[in-house]
């Protein structure tokens, strides 16, 4: 299994893990943050802490079940702390999500980098790294999705998932490409449909958090077949 140890934004040095179906598991390898006694915590890594310590909360207790004070006290430091590098928990959980996307894009990047036959087989493998992210980084896809930032507010945030989602633009364009002018779809329309359809099976039946419904088809094999649907409707040939 291939590795790329990375500094993802606003993070701590973090290992991401990809297989060959573009799963992507991201894990903390090194926290040089620690407690003296008589001196407190080192902040050089403070950062990296809060970070830590907000994705075993929404872990536990979902994006909104947690306060900047319980994230500050979850990472050992004092309630003051987290305020050297956020302004309020949201901005924490920004951070958070802009890390999350980072990783997102280096899985969806490597499955529609892996060989295929054609554009349509890497778009199958793009959605099934989706799959495994969400199922893989709970807290992560929470943080992404469900933690209700305004992207406007967060730069950096908004890059980061601009970035991730221009990688499946391009890999839809190279779909669209081939189909006839009189019948070609935009591809951003297209893309956002893609979009939906993998968030939509991700949250209802592909979660890694337990909350997922049982069905007779695996999340893989619903997602495929629904794309396949949706793009022999608009004339893709594959």
């Amino acid at each position: 299994m291939p590795e790329l140890t990375t500094a993802l934004p606003g993070a701590a040095l973090r290992q991401i893990k990809l297989d060959a179906n573009g799963s992507c598991n991201v894990k903390a390898i090194h926290m040089s943050w620690h407690k003296d006694r008589g001196r407190g915590y080192h902040h050089g890594n403070l950062r990296e802490a809060l970070i830590n310590a907000a994705l075993d909360l929404i872990g536990s207790k979902g994006t909104g079940g947690f306060t900047f004070a319980e994230a500050a006290r979850h990472a050992g430091v004092s309630p003051a702390a987290p305020y050297r590098h956020y302004e309020n928990r949201e901005a924490l959980l920004a951070d958070v999500a802009a890390q999350g996307y980072a990783a997102f894009g280096v899985a969806m990047d490597k499955a529609r980098a892996s060989p295929a036959a054609n554009e349509i087989d890497r778009l199958k493998a793009m959605g099934r790294a989706y799959l495994a992210f969400a199922r893989d980084n709970p807290a992560y896809y929470s943080a992404m999705f469900e933690s209700g930032l305004n992207f406007s507010d967060y730069p950096e945030l908004r890059k980061a998932a601009d970035a991730t989602f221009n990688g499946l633009r391009a890999a839809v364009e190279a779909i669209t490409a081939a189909m006839p002018v009189d019948h070609k779809p935009p591809a951003m329309m297209v893309a956002l449909h893609i979009w939906a359809i993998s968030h939509g099976v991700a949250s209802l039946f592909g979660r890694g958090d337990g909350a997922a419904f049982n069905q007779p088809l695996s999340p893989e094999e619903l997602l495929e077949s629904h794309m396949l649907i949706y793009l022999d409707g608009l004339g893709a040939r594959f």
